[in-house]
């Protein structure tokens, strides 16, 4: 049986130089390899020209650099929203955006192929999950739209397909290694991972006492509201989960952002409303309407921009912090999921 090659952009710097070690060379390559596979974005050993050919040679026989390879873009005319399906080394696909702001480019990734939340409104969960990515797969995302873009990342969210925290080691591994200085070196303040609310995992991650922002999919301004979309609500109170973010605010002293996806007549209502302002009027948070994006499985509808507004209103009139997102990639597949979805199916 064929050994299978290891997984070299995984691996950090100290891993790496152990790595050297292990094939019989000098722990000073760890460092050149590492940059350039994290600074120089190589997609293959040949272009590390400054090793010799025999050491080559050797990473060639021993690792591989995952392949993570666009295979369909688009891009919106509207506001330049570029959208990326990729294809992973074992064919699966997932998707990635860069959205272009006045502040800077922020590029959102995916954490999974697939996603089993099974959260009502997103097509990224309708065929459950396959696996987890691996670091250099989450990594090389960022890294392949760099390179095809000519531009620079500076903020990065993980919202794309799968839940991070459902993927735990390897998300963490990828915020070290994104945030090193060693490589791309994105301040963690820049980074902001979104979770539907894995509790345990948001209490070990407070523990971490990173500095990335983390956004709670909330969806629901009631545990009621929350079960009926979202099943992870089955496992999770809303309580429980609130408790764990307030745990997260305690220990990092970053505020948590609330995710709200506005859904026409299931959670737009004024008892939402009241509801929201119940729950988060006295935590030091931000809260994010999301008016949702309709999905042809599901018969879920936006509301118009008047009801929406009425709605942010409220809210604001109670003292909590809440924006409505602007709406980016309207006329290409913005929705998370539903590229890859298409394509998938041979659309």
């Amino acid at each position: 049986m064929l050994q299978s090659k290891k997984d070299i952009a995984s691996f950090t710097l100290d891993e790496l130089k152990n790595e050297m070690k292990e094939i019989g060379e000098k722990p000073f390559r760890a460092g050149q390899i590492y940059e350039w596979l994290h600074k120089k974005l190589a997609d293959r050993f040949d272009e590390m020209t400054n090793l010799s050919l025999s050491l080559r040679e050797k990473l060639d026989q021993n690792y591989e650099i995952r392949k993570v390879e666009m295979v369909r873009r688009q891009i919106s005319k509207i506001d330049g929203t570029n959208k990326f399906l990729f294809c992973l080394q074992d064919g699966n696909m997932v998707e990635s955006v860069l959205m272009k702001y006045k502040h800077g480019n922020s590029v959102c990734i995916s954490s999974q192929v697939g996603c089993r939340m099974g959260c009502r409104f997103c097509a990224s969960t309708l065929d459950g999950l396959e696996r987890n990515l691996t670091p250099s797969e989450m990594l090389r995302q960022i890294y392949q739209i760099q390179k095809i873009s000519g531009e620079r990342v500076s903020n990065i969210v993980i919202m794309g397909t799968g839940e991070p925290l459902d993927n735990y080691d390897n998300f963490l591994k990828f915020i070290y290694m994104i945030s090193d200085e060693h490589g791309l070196n994105i301040s963690q303040r820049n980074i902001t991972a979104s979770t539907c609310g894995i509790v345990p995992n948001i209490y070990r991650l407070a523990d971490e006492k990173l500095q990335i922002t983390l956004a709670l999919s909330l969806h629901g301004s009631t545990q009621e509201k929350r079960k009926s979309l979202m099943p992870v609500a089955n496992k999770y109170d809303l309580e429980e989960v609130l408790r764990a973010c307030d745990d997260y605010f305690r220990k990092t002293g970053r505020r948590i952002t609330f995710e709200y996806s506005l859904v026409h007549g299931v959670n737009d209502t004024e008892e939402d409303a009241g509801e929201l302002i119940r729950i988060l009027k006295d935590r030091n948070c931000h809260l994010n309407l999301i008016p949702v994006n309709p999905i042809k499985e599901r018969n879920y509808e936006k509301p118009d921009k008047k009801s929406a507004a009425k709605f942010k209103n409220k809210l604001e009139k109670s003292g909590i912090n809440v924006t409505i997102r602007r709406e980016m990639g309207s006329d290409i597949d913005g929705a998370c999921g539903q590229l890859r979805r298409k394509t998938m199916r041979g659309v």
